[in-house]
């Protein structure tokens, strides 16, 4: 069981790790410009910037760049091995997720850091996931079996409850959800 914990863990570092750090670094420009949609809402809303996906997917590759790194030097073969397209697709794909949520959610009338349960906490990984299986399917279906799956549903609501948490005491959140 620790063995599937720390391979669901290993594979989704380099998706867990962009949406705070551009939660700290974001800022400036939307990347909708300010737009708003045919609904005359906003088409995400001034919480996704060009900044934080920058600063996300690079954070994202970089602890990307630091898994190969270690796996090849201390030879953690007992991992699943993160390869360069790998750590860009998670890395892209679940900002792409969080964005691609903020999209519905403004469809849908709810405003910039309301509550959604299940979509908050789900959006990295079905972003994520589904870029994988578009441009490196073979990737996941060597390294995401359904063990490795149930763990990550279990496991990222935990640690998106507790990232926000401390987003919210450090004050780079409005809400601790």
């Amino acid at each position: 069981m620790l063995s599937t914990l720390l391979a669901a863990f290993w594979i989704m570092v380099p998706a867990y790790v962009p949406n705070p750090v551009a939660a700290v670094c974001g800022g400036g420009m939307p990347i909708d410009f300010g737009k708003t949609y045919a609904d005359g809402r906003r088409i995400l809303g001034d919480g996704k910037t060009y900044r934080g996906l920058v600063c996300g997917v690079c954070a994202g590759i970089a602890v990307g760049f630091l898994q190969i790194w270690l796996f090849g030097t201390f030879g953690l073969t007992f991992l699943p091995q993160q390869t360069l397209a790998s750590i860009v697709i998670l890395a892209f794909g679940a900002l792409l997720g969080d964005m691609g949520k903020s999209f519905i959610k403004r469809r849908i009338g709810k405003n910039r850091g309301e509550s959604w349960p299940i979509a908050d906490q789900y959006d990295l990984v079905a972003g994520a996931f589904i870029l994988m299986l578009v441009f490196d399917p073979a990737w996941i279906f060597t390294n995401v079996t359904w063990q490795i799956l149930i763990v990550i549903l279990i496991l990222t609501p935990i640690l998106h409850r507790t990232v926000n948490i401390i987003g919210y005491h450090i004050r780079v959140k409005k809400e601790p959800w």
